[in-house]
């Protein structure tokens, strides 16, 4: 037999805990979601075993577990950092930056972007090889002039050598857009986060609370 104190007070915490559990999913699908860089295609700005977040409102509210909005807040900057599904296996997610906008003519000439016949001043971006690939061989390093179409972005890594971005594979939709990089919460030298509560000179302190530009 439970008596009515403990029985309500049982009662109590269960409300408590499904209530944190339903405000937790509601943060994580409308408001921000944490991601871990497991790649280096956004050195320097990112590091492998950084640990972000993500503002999933900046760009507008969708309907939940689907691509469809149902407020549209506003649009992609250029420079923006963001996290989007692959267009070409949706379950993975990439981040990379915002380099063309809708109607740009972006072209590349021996590693340097130009956008409608301009070159686009770009600090964050780092050249580990200094090889120039023929545009032939692939659109590393040369891209004859593409139109960005509607709705859609043409995106790069700052790691620009070595990243998998618009470049081979075209272009982001806006629908597939989950939101846009604004902060560094933890950053663990080692891949395991757990290696790190350990071995706290794994941990790169100086990146924590770092904001993504």
């Amino acid at each position: 037999m439970v008596n009515k104190g403990k029985k309500s007070l049982i009662r109590e915490y269960t409300e408590a805990l499904f209530l944190a559990i339903l405000m937790a999913l509601f943060i994580r699908a409308f408001i921000v979601q944490a991601y871990k860089i497991p790649s280096g295609s956004m050195i320097p700005t990112l590091e492998i075993g950084d640990h972000i977040l993500v503002s999933k409102f900046i760009y507008g509210v969708k309907i939940p577990f689907t691509d469809r909005f149902l407020i549209s807040i506003g649009k992609p900057k250029k420079n923006d950092v963001i996290v989007f599904k692959y267009p070409e296996d949706e379950s993975k997610d990439f981040i990379k930056r915002v380099i063309g906008l809708p109607g740009d003519i972006i072209e590349i000439k021996n590693k340097v972007v130009y956008i409608n016949g301009k070159s686009f001043d770009e600090p964050y971006v780092i050249h580990r090889d200094p090889s120039i690939l023929p545009k032939e061989f692939q659109p590393r390093d040369n891209l004859d002039p593409i139109i960005v179409p509607q709705d859609s972005y043409f995106m790069m890594g700052d790691n620009r050598d070595q990243s998998l971005d618009s470049r081979f594979w075209g272009f982001v939709k806006l629908n597939k857009i989950k939101g846009k990089a604004f902060g560094v919460y933890w950053s663990c030298k080692d891949k395991s986060s757990l290696a790190c509560l350990i071995y706290l000179n794994q941990v790169r302190w100086n990146r924590l609370g770092m904001l993504i530009r």
